[in-house]
């Protein structure tokens, strides 16, 4: 049976930047009318089993109110525990499970979460977090057909889905963690409320993006390169203080309707398997715009760049070639 498996985080669009920024909030009661429409974009392509992660709201089970669906629509069986560490163990259950696409409903972090546990599944990423970088804003019901076309295998996963790289964060040499779009190195010593709004404590970036048009730390990059960074490229740069009489001083939108100076005292384009070494220690590492590592006295980081990102659903092409192959065409019916 076609598989496919949802993981919808209760939590996203929620965090401290609708109190530090302008971040909007994103309910889960709309979370619910967007699975809806995934799940029946689904059907309608001829997925025949769904999996999705069991969540304290119930997110899955309320879409299924008030429609009928052919299909299986089931919970993973695993316990849930309200963190982050949720949207990696099902996802790796739901590779296990042999799932052809996976529906992701939430922000940068899920999706980091969510890579932690599986890369080989592709990824639908559907944006309902804050910054917003690495998922994107796309109606649920085109979500969930497009992910279907990709699961059915209408559209195979080599023509429509794209690669995309990641961060690989080292510790005294060894893995610690991921990020698929940003590592900031912050002079810190306790993690807190987790996001980052305050630029004078972030003292070196590591990005997989660098785009004026995106929103958060990845758009500091953007403002520096002035073209688009290429595929296989990654950016490195070093932040200074404001006052500093060397560097350059750049305006970015570093969170929701914050828009903040900093002063860039050298950037550089990286290559794949280049490492960036933190010659800092305590301090706090950043990833994808929160504070996730505690980098204890002694100790030494590193940040790799890799081309092992998940592989991500391009949907307008996966809906044109799926229309081109007649998935939507009943010719005398």
């Amino acid at each position: 049976m076609t598989l496919v498996g949802i993981i919808a985080n209760p939590a996203s669009g929620k965090d401290i930047r609708r109190l530090v920024a302008h971040g909007s909030v994103f309910d889960n009661i709309e979370k619910v009318n967007i699975v809806r429409r995934v799940l029946l974009g689904l059907e309608a392509t001829g997925v025949e089993r769904v999996l999705y992660m069991p969540d304290y709201f119930g997110i899955v089970p309320m879409a299924l109110e008030h429609v009928h669906l052919n299909m299986t629509v089931e919970p993973l069986k695993m316990y849930c525990e309200g963190t982050q560490d949720d949207s990696t163990l099902a996802a790796k259950l739901l590779e296990d499970e042999g799932a052809k696409c996976l529906i992701i409903l939430g922000g940068d972090g899920t999706n980091r979460a969510v890579a932690k546990g599986s890369v080989a599944v592709p990824f639908m990423s559907v944006s309902t977090g804050t910054n917003n970088i690495f998922p994107c804003m796309v109606e649920g019901t085109i979500a969930g057909m497009a992910a279907g076309f990709i699961a059915t295998g209408a559209v195979s996963a080599e023509e429509g889905t794209f690669k995309t790289k990641r961060l690989d964060v080292m510790i005294d040499g060894r893995p610690s963690d991921i990020a698929l779009v940003d590592v900031a190195l912050y002079d810190d010593i306790f993690l807190g409320s987790k996001a980052i709004w305050n630029m004078e404590k972030v003292k070196e970036l590591v990005l997989t993006q660098a785009k004026p048009s995106n929103i958060g730390l990845s758009s500091i990059g953007g403002m520096v390169i002035k073209r688009p960074l290429p595929q296989d490229k990654g950016l490195h740069i070093v932040l200074g203080p404001l006052d500093s009489g060397e560097g350059l001083k750049i305006t970015a939108p570093v969170a929701p309707g914050l828009i903040k100076a900093v002063k860039v005292l050298d950037s550089r384009e990286i290559s794949m398997e280049d490492e960036i070494v933190f010659d800092m220690s305590p301090a706090v590492i950043a990833l994808d715009g929160e504070r996730e590592v505690e980098l204890l006295p002694g100790k030494k980081a590193s940040v790799r760049l890799s081309k092992n990102g998940p592989r991500v659903v391009d949907i307008e092409r996966t809906m044109w070639l799926a229309v081109q192959r007649g998935r939507m065409t009943n010719h005398g019916k």
